[in-house]
């Protein structure tokens, strides 16, 4: 079956975005109880918030009224069937595209507003090493960024001056995802980060993910690694027929569907006969 979200093309935008839209907090009697009332209505702001998305292509309908919510330091995982519509939401969250309908909304309790986002199939200018390209990027932020430390943290330390038409595909998405991380982003939107990789830098990748949500940051990512995804994502969110059909913690969404495991869960949850080894 073709991926129906391949109509969109994959783009190769900055991954690191402001927030245009300004915050503001009531004011109170007095400078205490102003700062209590803020502290408490940033703990209780979701790091984004999307809200009745939809989206088509032609007659295609791929998104129909879907809304999400995540928290700082939550990760939540989006698993789909192809052509569910799992890269468009994820545009759409990383705010390099607007949806139809419906709204994205950015605000981290901390005050960040950027949003670091690794596409599907990232891609690099040919001629630059690894360390050349996140130096470009990191240009565009306005923190200090410590481009090999960014290195470190992907496990790209020994590519750090190979060329980027010479690293491998699994490389070179761990560029991206270096990339998505330039800038201290609040917000990392990640479509499909575990593909091309060995099984060992997999488990490296979600550990990067959780480290991501211990300091605070809000993750949201797509792949059909389930077996990592049920072990790490703190939400598993099922997108079928452009509507989420199920969310909840992934012991919940197993056992909604009396399921062993994730796996097997996925299969009872969408309409889809293409389920086998994802």
């Amino acid at each position: 079956m073709a991926d129906r979200e391949s109509a969109e093309p994959a783009t190769d935008e900055p991954t690191t975005m402001s927030n245009p839209e300004p915050t503001t907090t009531a004011e109170t009697d007095s400078d205490e109880s102003t700062g209590e009332s803020a502290a408490a209505a940033a703990a209780d702001r979701p790091a984004i918030a999307a809200t009745d998305l939809s989206h088509a292509f032609g007659d295609v309908r791929v998104l129909d009224g879907v809304s999400l919510s995540v928290a700082p330091g939550e990760i939540v995982a989006l698993v789909g069937p192809n052509g569910s519509g799992k890269s468009t939401l994820l545009r759409f969250l990383a705010r390099v595209r607007a949806p139809d309908e419906g709204t994205v909304t950015i605000g981290a309790s901390d005050g960040r507003a950027r949003v670091g986002y690794l596409p599907q199939q990232p891609g690099f200018r040919a001629g630059f090493s690894a360390t050349d390209t996140l130096e470009f990027y990191a240009q565009f932020v306005d923190d200090h960024v410590d481009v090999a430390d960014v290195l470190e943290r992907v496990g790209l330390a020994d590519a750090a001056d190979r060329r980027v038409d010479a690293l491998s595909g699994g490389m070179t998405r761990l560029l991206g995802l270096g990339r998505a991380l330039v800038g201290d982003p609040a917000v990392v939107v990640l479509d499909e980060p575990a593909s091309g990789l060995d099984p060992g830098m997999v488990e490296r990748l979600f550990d990067i993910v959780s480290d991501l949500a211990d300091a605070g940051v809000a993750v949201v990512l797509s792949s059909h690694n389930l077996g990592p995804v049920e072990r790490t994502a703190d939400r598993v969110v099922v997108l079928d027929g452009g509507r989420f059909v199920a969310d909840g913690d992934p012991r919940a969404v197993v056992e909604s569907v009396g399921a062993a495991d994730l796996q097997t869960a996925f299969g009872d949850l969408v309409a889809t006969e293409e389920v086998t080894g994802r």
